[in-house]
């Protein structure tokens, strides 16, 4: 889309489209974009931050406005982070069917820690269960003061079918960017942030970027931290070649040395020998990168580029176990290492996101020990293949390479391949259920108070004893507790209850039995029943 009618100084509102999954923020940028983004999704969920250009045309003239597509689901929280980030204006979607919701709530905070204004837009109207006034009592229950309802949030209600609502609703864009005083200089060296990196197989490493001042041009070079490109293959958000961009523009750039990290910023230089000289400095002065976001920045941390090993350890400390006494002997941790292979790097911070999510368990260790786009290598299968313990590989929306297979099944490797975010969830839970090492565990079931000892023949002592937690079971194995000290172990040879031979007897009720031990109790001890477990 061309920019050129734009104005010395004017920029087009970037604006990230958020809200609780399946609301209808994909189908909202369908119809302003005429396309048909979402049947084509995995799913039905956004899984990408994506960028698109639109025009709106209304009584003052024709203008440009930049959307970010950021998904619903609550695994991709850093993506929408990202998104509110580089945007002027967001626009929260909430559905006339369901009203606020969990990830609605969320997106709201994201909104207040990123300090920019918004609108909400009340979406799926035209469903049969839709009620707008009923959707908007729950944005007011959970704090979200509508315009007319006791606060001052913008809001329309909007039919992405019928396109009811949506020109009202760029207004209100248009007013909030006019309102937030948005400027920029199209003849300075372009400059902004980078909201998505992948490997493209064909092409190389490939990143996605919004300008968000000045303008790009080919023949120039853009640097971001380490990484460098010249803007040779530039193209517009419809994968069309393009020779200039302008303010407010997503592009995608081809050709970078190795890829940007997702959240940092990037300009422009002339030539290559200033490209060279600055990423040469950056790789030597690494401690001088920000050590956190400023406005307008996105933490990099956890977006590691292609190729990189970067641990990231998700369970640094062993969760002790709850109720259950473990052998005194030092239980070995077993150390479960896990490689995440996706399409573009900002989906690595969802797969973290939901290996962070599993239940820990005291003796498994598990950690990622690299992160990349591109498919999954030879070298993946190396990298988590070389220990005690064959690790695992995720893939997220790639292939494996042939050699990959073959070599994950020899080494025992688990190597798979997903699509939709909760699928590879419950898959990774199950493995990791499956390969945690099991150890065996003593669980008391039951403790008594021995009142008697009436007498001891060789290994067999006749005892009488009151039950005071639990049960105690006739063939049970025993331990006799003296002044909180484990004075020796046996098993329960027989029981009685009121003078009647017994099973079981439970709390609060005396008992008789024949103790098969190797020592003679006392009265005042205590009778613990314990099990051994696998857990």
């Amino acid at each position: 889309m061309s920019q050129e009618n734009l104005t010395s100084g004017e920029r087009p509102p970037i604006v990230a489209i958020v809200g609780h999954i399946d609301h209808g923020k994909s189908t909202l940028l369908d119809y302003i974009r005429k396309t048909n983004i979402t049947e084509k999704e995995a799913g039905g969920i956004t899984q990408h931050l994506s960028a698109y250009e639109a025009q709106h045309t209304n009584a003052t003239g024709t203008h440009h406005i930049t959307f970010l597509d950021t998904p619903g689901h609550e695994a991709f929280r850093a993506m929408r982070l990202r998104g509110l980030e580089v945007a002027d204006v967001a626009v929260l979607v909430v559905s006339a069917e369901d009203g606020a919701k969990p990830q609605t709530l969320e997106a709201v905070k994201l909104i207040e820690e990123t300090k920019i204004p918004y609108i909400v837009a009340i979406t799926k109207i035209d469903k049969p269960g839709a009620d707008v006034e009923k959707a908007k009592m729950s944005l007011l229950e959970n704090g979200i003061y509508l315009e007319g309802l006791g606060g001052e949030i913008p809001f329309t209600a909007i039919s992405s079918k019928s396109g009811e609502g949506i020109p009202e609703l760029l207004d209100l864009i248009l007013l909030a960017g006019e309102l937030e005083g948005l400027s920029a200089d199209p003849d300075k060296a372009g400059e902004g942030l980078v909201i998505e990196a992948h490997l493209d197989p064909k092409r190389g490493n490939a990143a996605t970027l919004i300008v968000q001042d000045g303008s790009v041009e080919s023949g120039e070079f853009i640097i971001s931290g380490e990484s460098m490109a010249p803007v040779r293959i530039m193209e517009n958000y419809v994968g069309k070649a393009i020779k200039v961009a302008g303010p407010g523009s997503p592009i995608l750039i081809v050709g970078f040395s190795s890829l940007p990290q997702i959240g940092a910023k990037w300009r422009c230089v002339e030539t290559k020998k200033e490209a060279e000289q600055e990423v040469s400095e950056a790789k030597r002065n690494p401690a001088q990168k920000p050590s956190s976001p400023q406005r307008g920045e996105f933490s990099a941390k956890n977006s590691p580029t292609s190729g990189a090993v970067a641990p990231a350890y998700i369970s640094d400390e062993l969760v002790s176990a709850s109720t259950a006494t473990e052998s005194a002997e030092p239980a070995e941790v077993m150390n479960l290492p896990i490689v995440i292979k996706t399409d573009f790097a900002g989906t690595g911070d969802a797969v973290v996101h939901e290996i962070e999510k599993l239940p820990k368990h005291a003796r498994l260790n598990v950690h990622v020990v690299g992160r990349g786009t591109g498919p999954i290598s030879k070298s993946d299968v190396e990298l988590v293949g070389s220990g005690a313990v064959p690790g695992i590989i995720l893939g997220f929306n790639v292939k494996a390479d042939r050699d990959a297979v073959q070599l994950a099944e020899r080494l025992g490797v688990s190597a798979s391949t997903f699509s939709i975010i909760y699928e590879l969830t419950k898959w990774l839970g199950e493995e990791i259920e499956k390969r945690r090492p099991r150890a065996q565990m003593e669980e008391k079931t039951g403790s008594a108070k021995l009142l008697k000892v009436f007498s001891t023949v060789k290994n067999k002592v006749v005892v009488g004893g009151r039950v005071d937690e639990g049960e105690i079971v006739e063939g049970a194995d025993i331990k006799i507790i003296r002044r909180d000290v484990e004075v020796g172990r046996g098993t329960i040879s027989s029981l009685q209850s009121q003078k009647s031979a017994a099973k079981k007897v439970e709390k609060g009720n005396e008992f008789g039995a024949m103790l098969k031990i190797d020592f003679e109790p006392a009265a005042g001890d205590t009778l613990e029943v314990f099990a051994v477990v696998t857990k």
